[in-house]
């Protein structure tokens, strides 16, 4: 089955900028919503980018003007550029690749293992 590996995080200073990396072990043309998530210390998991098959693409207002998601279904990669990075921005961060349905029920959903992102002085 279809593995997703992130790379790309580490310590960045405050207003500094990271690119994560998801690459797909195959194909991801069949993955019509791809996101990016992330989870900070004792919060949740939340959605922050996404994109479809499209490109079409959705940021949470914590982050938007600030992150940019693009994917390259010639290399099977989804990519977050991080700009602008702010210390509460700091989180384990997790791709997520999904096959929908009709009335968007998933079909498939594969997650990524994370890549933790310490923003810090």
């Amino acid at each position: 089955h279809v593995q997703l590996v992130e790379c790309g995080g580490g310590l960045v200073q405050p207003g500094g900028s990271l690119r994560l990396s998801c690459a797909s072990s195959g194909s991801i043309l069949s993955f019509n919503f791809m996101g990016w998530y992330r989870q900070a210390p004792g919060k949740e998991r939340e959605l922050i980018a996404d994109i479809t098959s499209g490109t079409r693409t959705n940021y949470a207002d914590s982050v938007k003007c600030r992150f940019t998601i693009s994917r390259d279904n010639a290399k099977n990669t989804v990519y977050l550029q991080m700009n602008s990075l702010k210390p509460e921005d700091t989180a384990v961060y997790y791709c997520n690749a999904n096959i929908l349905g009709p009335l968007s029920r998933r079909l498939l959903e594969v997650w990524g293992q994370g890549t933790l992102v310490t923003v810090s002085s």
